[in-house]
């Protein structure tokens, strides 16, 4: 009889000391009758363990929220504060402009109109080709920087295509041109093209002709409509240097869709000591279409074989990793021409990415001067 007491009794104090639902079997019962929840359990906006009904959104970086006691903002918060939790599913329902986990990255506008990708702000880049950076402060990558702000990995932007641009790559870009009745400085001095100067450093050899003697190599052209064009094979050699220019004349007046329309080259050869072969080629843009400031060259050394386009033997550059003795492109003549949009002398229309240039002018780029008016 009195064992049967004792048993009852303990039955009545686990039924008053049982937990609110039983934890809603997402947590375990504490003796305090308090509910210790499974991970991404709880209930309400303070979280607290309740009957562990409800689910918790996942927490990531805040875009916006109010500073802790050191004066500290972006702590980690619930749908980072751009999106309501969904308890029942314990997903977030992000904000117009906001996605992810969490609501943690912003969207790109209109999806880049199916004309771009969509980058986050560590992996976007000011320059247009690999010789725009500064080789001596990002000898690593001249591409990307170490950027390390809180929003690295949560604001996004779109990286158009070719041909197209604005904010969400919805318009076709333009050809652009210099301005036909752009008044410079000094009228009496000839009017100044482009020239680019590709450097050569190469080991020497026996035959006094370079290691690199036979070998071939490519130019890389971006134009101001940020399309890329890669020449043929260009054979590298200074036994013949008319041969050798000619060859890289002909190689960037072939690219498509006449790209280059106009060039000049010239090379010369130096030993700047007993090891190396310095080989200079000066590049001028005088075509009607590279008129004006334009994208530095490319020079592509390495080797590109099976399954390249086009195929590569490569140079054999010893000082690659010399910044300034591997093949460096500069400027050294600054275009006094320039260029614009419609060569400044029409309106672009940005649904077919044609010019419709003002009376008096004509051409792709409207810097043809047809009347005087």
């Amino acid at each position: 009889m009195f064992f049967s007491i004792i048993a009852f009794l303990a039955v009545v104090r686990n039924v008053q000391s049982a937990c609110d639902n039983q934890c809603s079997g997402h947590g375990s019962c504490l003796t305090d009758d308090v509910c210790s929840c499974y991970d991404n359990y709880g209930v309400g906006l303070s979280l607290d363990s309740g009957d562990c009904s409800e689910r918790i959104c996942p927490f990531e970086i805040a875009w916006v929220d109010n500073p802790n006691r050191s004066g500290k903002f972006h702590k980690y918060a619930e749908c980072a504060n751009r999106g309501v939790c969904n308890r029942d599913s314990g997903e977030c329902e992000c904000f117009d402009g906001y996605e992810g986990k969490g609501c943690a990255r912003t969207t790109c506008p209109n999806d880049c109109s199916g004309h771009g990708t969509c980058e986050y702000i560590e992996d976007t880049f000011f320059g247009s080709t690999y010789n725009d950076y500064d080789p001596v402060y990002f000898v690593s990558d001249p591409k990307t920087f170490a950027y390390t702000n809180w929003d690295q990995h949560k604001v996004r932007g779109c990286v158009c295509d070719a041909t197209y641009g604005d904010v969400d790559c919805s318009k076709r870009m333009c050809p652009y041109g210099t301005d036909i009745l752009d008044v410079r400085d000094n009228l009496l001095v000839s009017q100044k093209y482009a020239v680019q100067r590709l450097d050569f450093f190469t080991p020497e050899t026996s035959n006094t002709l370079g290691i690199n003697q036979g070998k071939t190599f490519a130019l890389t052209f971006k134009s101001k409509l940020n399309e890329s064009f890669t020449t043929i094979p260009i054979v590298f050699g200074m036994d013949d240097v008319n041969d050798f220019v000619h060859d890289i004349q002909t190689a960037l007046l072939n690219l498509p869709n006449r790209v280059i329309d106009g060039v000049q080259v010239a090379a010369k050869k130096f030993y700047p000591n007993s090891k190396l072969i310095h080989v200079s080629v000066n590049i001028t843009f005088t075509g009607a279409a590279v008129q004006g400031p334009q994208h530095l060259l490319t020079v592509e050394d390495f080797e590109c074989a099976s399954g390249c386009t086009p195929q590569l033997t490569g140079l054999n550059l010893e000082t690659r990793q010399i910044w300034y003795a591997s093949p460096n492109t500069t400027e050294i003549t600054h275009a006094d021409y320039n260029s614009y949009e419609c060569g400044r002398r029409g309106k672009c229309d940005y649904s077919t990415g044609l010019c419709s240039c003002f009376l008096g002018y004509t051409g792709e780029n409207c810097n043809t001067l047809t009347t005087l008016v």
